[in-house]
C-alpha cells in the first residue's frame, strides 16, 4: 500500500505541468475510449451482475449495480461535461494590497492525492476520476466488491488514455488491497493522502469517520424530507413527493419522510395514498396518520432510516414549526423541501432548515452534481466543511496565498 501510495503523490507533481487545454484533451479522449470499450464494460458488469443474483443483492443495490447502453454513454456525456467546465486550477480568487505594498493573490489549488472509498455504482468510477483529473488530483480509488469486474475494466479504460497520451496510470488507479485492512490502511496513511471521501452505507461513513487520520469529507445517508404546508398547490404537491419517491427509489436524494400540515391532512392524505398505491410504495405513518388512512405504524427507527426502496414514512405535523422540529431531529443534512404558496412560509422554511440543500415547490431528486451544472460529482457531502452539497470540481480545490513584494522586511 505505501509503495503504491508513494507513486500516486509522485505523479501528483505531472498534472501540475498539465494545462487546462491538454487536460481538457485527453478527458475527451476518455470519454472516446469508454464509448469504443462499451460491449468490454457491459462483459465486466454482466459477470458484477451475475454474482449479484447468486448473493441475493437487494433490488435497489441491483440498480445501482446495473449498466447498460445509455448509462455507458451517460459516463462518456458526463467527463465531456467536465472538460468544458472551467478551469478550476490557478484561479485567482482574490487579491489586494497591503500597507507594506505587499501584492497578495489567493489562487486556487488541487487538494493533491484523494481517496474515494464507494460503493455499488460503477459510474463513480470514471465520474470521480474525471472531476479529480480535471482539477489536476491524483485519485486512488476503492469501490465495493460487488463491483469489482466493472471498475476494473473502466479503470483499465481510462488508465490506457493516460499511458497513450504519455501520462502514469497511477494518476487514476484502484487501490491494491480492497479488503476492510486495505481500507484501514489507506484512511491512515496522511503521509500520501491528502483528503478521503467516503460515499456509501452508515457502517462504512461511520467507520472511516472513527479512523481516519486523513482527513475526511463524509457523504453520508439521504434522510431527506417533504413537507406539504396547508397552503400548497395539492397537485403539485402529490407530483412533487412522487417524483421524490418513486422516481428512482434508491439513490440518496430520494424522500424517506412525507410530512403533512395538519390543517390539510385529512383531505389530503387519501389522495396521497392513491397515488403512492398506484406507485407500489409501502406506506407507514405516525398515528394521526393511521387515524385517516390504513397504513402500518412508523416508529422512530423508521423515520431515522435511509430506505433506499419504494417505502415511504408519512407524519402529520403541526404547521411549519413542527414540521421544522421533526427535520432537525431526524435529517442527516442532505435535502429537504416544503411545498406551499406561501412566500413568507417558504422563506422561513429554507432559513430555519440546515441541510446542505432547501428547496421550494421542486423535488429533492434535483441534488445531483450534474443537474446543478458541476458536469458530475463526487457526491453529495453532509459535512460543512470544507464542501456541501453536489461537490464538483470546486469542492476538490483549496488554494494557496501568492505575495508578491519588492524588498520589504518586518
Amino acid at each position: 500500500m505505501e509503495k503504491f501510495l508513494q507513486e500516486a503523490k509522485s505523479a501528483s507533481r505531472v498534472l501540475a505541468t498539465l494545462t487546462g487545454a491538454e487536460k481538457n484533451k485527453i478527458l475527451k479522449d476518455m470519454a472516446f475510449s469508454i464509448r469504443a470499450n462499451t460491449m468490454d464494460l457491459l462483459e465486466a458488469n454482466a459477470l458484477d451482475m451475475s454474482e449479484a443474483d447468486k448473493n441475493n443483492l437487494s433490488a435497489p443495490l441491483k440498480d445501482r449495480l446495473f449498466l447498460d447502453e445509455s448509462r455507458i454513454e451517460a459516463m462518456a456525456v458526463a467527463i465531456e461535461e467536465i472538460a468544458a467546465l472551467k478551469e478550476p486550477v490557478g484561479r485567482i480568487i482574490d487579491g489586494w494590497v497591503t500597507e507594506n505594498n505587499l501584492k497578495i493573490e489567493k489562487v486556487s489549488i488541487p487538494i493533491g492525492v484523494i481517496g474515494i472509498i464507494y460503493e455499488s455504482r460503477p459510474n463513480v468510477t470514471s465520474d470521480t476520476a474525471a472531476l479529480c483529473f480535471k482539477s489536476s488530483n491524483v485519485c486512488v480509488l476503492k469501490g465495493g466488491k460487488e463491483a469489482q469486474n466493472s471498475n476494473k475494466a473502466i479503470a483499465k479504460v481510462l488508465q490506457a488514455t493516460l499511458e497513450k497520451n504519455d501520462l502514469p496510470k497511477s494518476l487514476i488507479s484502484l487501490i491494491p488491497d480492497s479488503s476492510r485492512e486495505g481500507v484501514t490502511k489507506l484512511i491512515k496513511m496522511d503521509k500520501y493522502v491528502d483528503l478521503i471521501i467516503p460515499r456509501g452505507g452508515a457502517e462504512l461513513i461511520k467507520y472511516v469517520c472513527d479512523n481516519a487520520t486523513v482527513s475526511v469529507v463524509k457523504h453520508d445517508k439521504g434522510q431527506c424530507h417533504i413537507y406539504i404546508d396547508k397552503e400548497a398547490k395539492l397537485d403539485d404537491a402529490i407530483a412533487i413527493a412522487l417524483n421524490a419517491k418513486v422516481q428512482r427509489p434508491a439513490v440518496c436524494n430520494a424522500m424517506e419522510t412525507l410530512l403533512v400540515d395538519i390543517a390539510i391532512a385529512k383531505h389530503a392524505l387519501p389522495l396521497l395514498k392513491s397515488a403512492f398505491d398506484e406507485a407500489h410504495t409501502q406506506l407507514k405513518g405516525c398515528i394521526n396518520t393511521q387515524s385517516i388512512i390504513d397504513v402500518p405504524r412508523a416508529s422512530d427507527e423508521d423515520f431515522d432510516t435511509e430506505y433506499l426502496a419504494n417505502i415511504l414514512n408519512i407524519k402529520i405535523v403541526s404547521g411549519l414549526e413542527g414540521a421544522i422540529e421533526h427535520i432537525v431531529r431526524f435529517s442527516s443534512g442532505h435535502s429537504e423541501a416544503i411545498v406551499t404558496q406561501n412566500i413568507t412560509v417558504a422563506e422561513q422554511f429554507l432559513n430555519a432548515i440546515d441541510s446542505a440543500c432547501v428547496y421550494v415547490n421542486a423535488s429533492t431528486r434535483f441534488t445531483d452534481g450534474g443537474v446543478f451544472g458541476f458536469g458530475a460529482e463526487v457526491g453529495i457531502s453532509t459535512n460543512k466543511l470544507h464542501a456541501r452539497g453536489p461537490m464538483g470540481i470546486e469542492g476538490l480545490t483549496t488554494y494557496k496565498f501568492k505575495i508578491y513584494g519588492n524588498g520589504q522586511i518586518r
